[in-house]
């Protein structure tokens, strides 16, 4: 590999889908899998096969259609997990067992209740282990950031020694900052006697808000793989963004000499489809892929970008893959057109699916006077849900300031139709009411949005609804030019993203 080539490993499917609500179905991650193949995206951690049944089936199901990047999954430093590991990585043409032990002293107490020389030869055993499973591990110290350094050292070694080809230092709790991360790297390659042998890993979270500012500091220093998601997305207050890292790389070269191989015009994309499938509104003010990123209201800014862009643009939309919403489709519109707009828009759709959104574009043509590049993204995202428990078949509704009322709803169950009618208070509450009585569930509304995809008053509305159910929370998103039927499907979706999140279960604790 090149001196100054940065290798991205892209966590979403596995760290991202960890944050609260962030559900995927195995259709969605291998979905999103294609697009950070098709980004350039080096090593796709694709889950914790361990976890459950349907986190095994879903690395399973990405390393057998990704080609081009390398799958790996994620083990604890024990024989079970690392043995389940290898099976959901097998069908890969390039695979990657990840595997890891916590090695701060505040860990190993309280969370391991290990002793240090313990730790040090479960280290060897497990990645002994892996290496005899798959040709490439990698071995990270959770809680890297707060490790005493002469032991964190020693654990290095050691996972070299036994076979590791790339070390994470992660900083779990994103506790560290730049200078003091870019230091602890630096430490490790002076220190460790076998560190040319393997290549050094950085995995922050951003706690302080300093995820990718920790991890650009870490690559000056001589780390040469950076661990992030699209969007950031992540445990608490999530990972090191990838759009982020990618772009400071490519945007300041001068001061950051290094490359990567991600195809930049696909972010804008790929950052939309993770949104969509976990319900994670962007927001707009949100770096690179942020609805503002490329925006100016000032009058003093947008003169000075309308005679030269890059006054006030230090990387033109187009470099991240985003196009002006322009009118290019309508009620006129033919199949093979709307087939070609859909792969400009980066969606490969097989016949069935292609069938169904084309007649979900022809409603919204009848619907609407204008229908933009937004329009076509929000319908294709909304219907690609083939293996839902539940679908949504239609809705009627009676509202009005004397009320009282009504919604009358019919759903898909397993493939068998429902019906039900219900009054609440407001249409949205009878409408969700009427969900209820269909589909019988203790899950509590903890979040109902409503916005806009494009301009107008004919414009589609995106709804997002949050749901909990015993401590597990889910996000699910509908678009539709009626807000309500938008509403019915948002909470749709998020009834049966919380169906697919029952099915996970924590695995048992490590024990000495």
């Amino acid at each position: 590999m090149e001196q100054n080539r940065v290798i991205i490993f892209d966590t979403t499917l596995r760290d991202g889908e960890q944050s609260p609500g962030a559900s995927m179905n195995l259709d969605e991650k291998v979905r999103i899998a294609q697009t950070l193949e098709d980004m350039g995206v080096d090593v796709i951690e694709a889950g914790f096969p361990i976890a459950s049944a349907g986190d095994f089936e879903a690395v399973n199901a990405v390393a057998k259609v990704v080609k081009k990047s390398r799958i790996a999954g994620l083990a604890r430093a024990v024989r079970a997990d690392i043995e389940r590991c290898a099976e959901a990585v097998r069908p890969a043409e390039l695979s990657r067992i990840h595997t890891f032990i916590s090695t701060s002293p505040l860990h190993m107490k309280y969370k391991l209740q290990m002793e240090p020389d313990a730790v040090v030869q479960a280290i060897h055993d497990s990645v002994s282990l892996a290496r005899n499973l798959v040709d490439d591990v990698e071995w990270s110290a959770e809680d890297g950031s707060r490790t005493e350094h002469d032991f964190l050292c020693r654990c290095v070694e050691t996972a070299i020694a036994a076979g590791a080809r790339t070390i994470n230092i992660p900083d779990t709790v994103g506790y560290a900052v730049p200078d003091e991360y870019a230091a602890l790297i630096a430490m490790l390659i002076n220190r460790v006697p076998n560190i040319d042998q393997a290549i050094l890993s950085v995995h922050c979270h951003n706690d302080l808000g300093l995820a990718v500012a920790n991890s650009l500091a870490a690559v000056r220093s001589g780390a040469r793989q950076i661990e992030c998601t699209i969007n950031g997305l992540g445990e608490r207050a999530g990972n090191a963004a990838l759009e982020e890292i990618v772009m400071a790389l490519r945007t300041r070269n001068d001061a950051m000499p290094f490359t990567t191989g991600i195809r930049t015009e696909a972010i804008t994309r790929a950052s939309k489809l993770v949104s969509t499938v976990t319900g994670f509104v962007v927001q707009p003010n949100k770096a690179i892929v942020g609805a503002n990123a490329f925006a100016h209201e000032s009058g003093i800014h947008q003169d000075g970008v309308l005679k030269n862009a890059a006054t006030y643009e230090i990387m033109t939309p187009e470099s991240v893959g985003l196009s002006r919403s322009s009118l290019v489709m309508g009620k006129h519109s033919g199949r093979h057109a709307f087939r070609d707009k859909l792969k400009q828009l980066g969606y490969e759709l097989g016949d069935n699916a292609l069938n169904e959104a084309f007649k979900r574009f022809k409603d919204l043509c009848d619907k609407k006077k204008d229908v933009f590049d937004e329009d076509i993204i929000a319908l294709v995202d909304d219907e690609a849900r083939a293996n839902d428990h539940i679908r949504f078949q239609s809705l009627e509704v009676i509202a009005g300031s004397k009320g009282p009322q009504k919604a009358t709803l019919e759903l898909e169950i397993d493939g068998q139709s429902a019906r039900a009618e219900e009054s609440g208070d407001g249409p949205v509450d009878a409408t969700f009411k009427a969900i209820r009585a269909l589909f019988p569930h203790e899950a509590r509304l903890q979040l109902y949005q409503v916005h806009a995809v494009t301009g107008g008053t004919d414009a589609q509305a995106e709804v997002t609804v949050r749901l909990e159910e015993n401590g597990k929370t889910v996000i699910g998103q509908g678009a539709d030019t009626d807000t309500l039927v938008a509403s019915a499907r948002a909470y749709v979706t998020a009834l049966n993203k919380l169906l697919t999140k029952r099915e996970k279960t924590a695995p048992a604790p490590v024990s000495a």
